[in-house]
């Protein structure tokens, strides 16, 4: 992506400090981001897909300010839900961890915005994660017991500073696991023994076992990035326990804090409640994109700020879609080139919008009058301006040609997948729709039947 040279004033809001800030690299002109990737113990929801598309955009504005950026995104396929969920199904925990990581991949991929530059899996990291338990225990920030080590925390003065809570009226969330051999309630797991019915384990000094989630992502993040990175992300449901478990292990383990900024994501919500596994109200990320498509999910992202909750229905999904049509009409119109001087204002205020606090919202807003100020213009009108928004959107590929037509094969596979659904075939369904993206075609339900559309839409 080409962009300016120089870069003005960047501000980011930091959870920690409470304020939009401006924002400095640790190392100019280079940009390190870990954000929290799934449990991989189902398939992900288009809720879970939030983060992936948030950071994966301000990846790419980074990049279009000049920056190297290097993005990681964790993988944690070591958790007690991945072990309650795959004994329920009767499978080992390792095979069900693969076959959701390779899941998550798949529907992430038809987002179209490329993959994180490092995408660690806990299971992977099993040393590193031991080396962290370590330098813990020897620093007296955490102990040993029956098999299990705890994090101290009241050993660390700054603990509550990121979520800003009271750590006496705290829940870390482990229920009665663990609570007769902890020396305080408010302790946390680094390391917990093995126990029957779980199928992995692993040696360490403490006995044999398994991390806790939040060491996990400590370890990770600075086997990538070091201490000290630029942006630590997630959704804002990873605040505490887990980011306020993280800055504290990496301040008792290393002396340092772990980020230098605290970037999180509003929720989606489906009326007042947040859209989430453990509630039931879930979309499949996969079966979003089957009906709305990759561009319309993005840019229904894109209509809030980040840091906002967003309300998940066919409306929002609905308006996102017409808009993408809308703009696929005017590429059409574009001619190559510079835009009229005229619009020029209108692609700054984009860009300025995205610099504060990367508000997308109120760039769309600009993008949109830009876009009204070209139709009203007959012909002529160069491309330029609209191309550079869209492609820090990841929605350059609007600019592709006209639509080809599907093959008659095409068609007939979407006509027996639609058999299928009627039917109750649901596997079945899956397989043909898996067909049809092989030959480069997604198929989309709605009420009046099904369309087919060309695989990058």
């Amino acid at each position: 992506m080409d962009g300016p040279a120089r870069l003005a004033e960047l501000r980011l809001y930091d959870t920690r400090t409470r304020e939009v800030r401006a924002f400095e690299p640790r190392e100019a002109g280079r940009v390190g981001i870990y954000a929290c990737g799934p449990t991989v113990y189902a398939r992900i929801h288009v809720g879970n897909a939030r983060p992936f598309v948030v950071f994966s955009l301000l990846k790419r504005f980074f990049e279009y300010r000049g920056f190297v950026v290097t993005l990681v995104v964790n993988v944690t396929d070591v958790n007690d839900k991945i072990y309650a969920a795959a004994a329920a199904a009767g499978v080992p925990s390792v095979a069900l961890a693969a076959e959701m990581t390779a899941a998550y991949f798949e529907d992430t991929d038809r987002l179209a915005l490329g993959r994180p530059d490092h995408e660690p899996l806990a299971s992977e990291a099993i040393g590193a994660i031991i080396e962290y338990i370590h330098a813990l225990v020897d620093r007296g920030h955490a102990y040993a017991v029956n098999g299990d080590v705890y994090f101290r925390v009241r050993s660390d003065s700054q603990y509550g500073a990121l979520s800003r809570r009271d750590p006496d009226s705290m829940d870390q969330g482990e229920g009665l696991e663990g609570a007769a051999l902890k020396e305080d309630p408010l302790d946390f797991a680094l390391w917990k023994a093995h126990k029957a019915g779980e199928d992995s384990a692993w040696d360490a000094p403490w006995g044999r076992g398994r991390p806790g989630w939040h060491v996990e992502c400590s370890a990770m993040a600075e086997n990538v990035l070091g201490d000290g990175f630029d942006i630590h992300g997630g959704g804002l449901d990873l605040l505490f326990p887990h980011h306020e478990n993280e800055a504290a292990q990496t301040r008792c383990a290393r002396g340092t804090e772990l980020a230098r900024f605290w970037v999180h994501n509003g929720m989606l919500e489906l009326g007042a409640a947040k859209m989430a596994k453990s509630v039931g109200n879930i979309a499949s990320l996969h079966d979003v994109l089957d009906r709305y498509g990759r561009d319309a999910v993005i840019l229904y992202f894109c209509s809030a700020h980040y840091r906002q909750p967003i309300d998940y229905g066919e409306e929002p999904l609905e308006q996102a879609r017409s808009g993408v049509a809308r703009l696929r009409e005017l590429t059409r119109k574009l001619v190559p080139g510079e835009s009229p001087p005229e619009l020029a204002p209108l692609r700054e205020r984009f860009f300025a919008c995205l610099a504060e606090d990367f508000n997308t919202p109120s760039a769309l807003a600009s993008m949109w009058e830009w876009v009204r100020e070209a139709n009203r213009r007959e012909l002529g009108v160069g491309e330029d301006d609209l191309r550079a928004m869209l492609e820090v959107l990841g929605l350059v590929n609007l600019f592709d040609g006209p639509r080809s037509a599907p093959s008659a094969e095409v068609v007939a596979l979407a006509e027996e997948r639609e058999r299928a659904r009627a039917e109750g075939d649901f596997a079945r369904a899956d397989e043909l729709r898996a067909e049809i993206a092989q030959a480069g075609w997604t198929v989309r339900d709605s009420a009046s039947g099904f369309e087919l559309l060309p695989a990058d839409e």
